[in-house]
């Protein structure tokens, strides 16, 4: 008897397997995206840089 075709976004099923399927934790939302803390860096860089500049010139 021949198996059936599985079409390719599908995963065939495993035989003897136990285990079940693993939970996917949920999103870590805003702390783990990489552009919040790479523009909180930006942010604090800029105004370490504008207090020096102020500090310079005098204003």
């Amino acid at each position: 008897m021949t198996e059936p075709l599985i079409p390719p976004e599908e995963t065939p099923p495993a035989e003897g397997s136990t285990s079940s399927a693993h939970q996917e934790r949920p999103d870590g939302g805003l702390w783990e995206h990489p552009m919040f803390w790479v523009s909180l860096i930006v942010l604090g860089a800029a105004l370490t840089a504008l207090f020096f500049v102020f500090r310079i010139f005098g204003f």
